[in-house]
C-alpha cells in the first residue's frame, strides 16, 4: 500500500530527511517507482504534483518501487500552480538540459529540493520562471537529447548525499519516519 502523507518543506536532516525530490507532472509509473525506491534507500522525501500519467495504485508503480513503500516519505500536490508556493526558493534546483551550470556547480546540500520536469517535455515555463537562476543540468553529450529520469535523479540525489558525507547509517527513525 502506497501511504501519503501532509508535505513539509521545512522538514531536513534534522528530521531524517535528505533532501526533497519533486517529480512534476512524471508520465512513466516505472520511473516515479525507481524514484521512490530511491528515496526510500537514502533518505529523500519524494513529492509528486499532478497532473500524474498514471494512477498511484497502479501495478508498474507498485513494483518498482517493490517493498520499499511503506519507507517512502510521500506527498503528492494537486498542481504547479499549488506547490509553487510551497518550494523554499534558496534550497531549490531545477535540473533541466536547457541550464548553463553543472549541478556540481549548485548548492546541492543537505535539505535541497531538487525539482525534475516531466519525461517527454521537462519542467514547465512556469516552474522555470518562479525560480530563474535556480537551473542546473547534468553533463551530456550531444547524441542524447536528456537522461531517464531515474538517473537524473540519482546523480542529483547522490550528489547531496557526497556532500554530506553520508556513508550509509540509517537515515530514517523508522518506516516513513515514525
Amino acid at each position: 500500500m502506497i501511504h501519503v502523507i501532509e508535505p513539509d518543506f521545512s522538514a531536513g536532516p534534522a528530521e531524517g530527511i535528505r533532501a526533497h525530490v519533486v517529480l512534476v507532472e512524471p508520465e512513466i509509473p516505472q520511473n516515479t517507482g525507481n524514484v521512490a525506491r530511491l528515496c526510500a534507500g537514502v533518505g529523500a522525501w519524494l513529492h509528486l504534483v499532478r497532473p500524474l500519467g498514471y494512477r498511484l495504485e497502479d501495478r508498474y508503480v507498485r513494483r518498482a518501487g517493490l517493498d520499499y513503500w511503506p519507507a517512502v516519505r510521500l506527498s503528492v500536490h494537486e498542481s504547479v500552480a499549488a506547490v509553487l508556493p510551497l518550494l523554499p526558493e534558496e534550497r531549490v534546483s531545477l535540473f533541466t538540459t536547457r541550464a548553463g551550470p553543472l549541478y556540481t556547480d549548485g548548492a546541492l546540500e543537505p535539505g535541497s529540493v531538487l525539482v525534475f520536469g516531466r519525461e517527454s517535455t521537462g519542467l514547465p515555463e512556469e516552474v522555470l520562471e518562479a525560480f530563474s537562476g535556480r537551473e542546473v543540468r547534468i553533463p551530456t553529450t550531444g547524441d542524447v537529447r536528456s537522461l531517464n529520469l531515474g538517473n537524473c535523479v540519482s546523480v542529483g540525489l547522490y550528489e547531496v548525499v557526497r556532500r554530506a558525507g553520508w556513508r550509509g547509517e540509517s537515515p530514517l527513525v523508522g518506516p516513513a519516519g515514525g
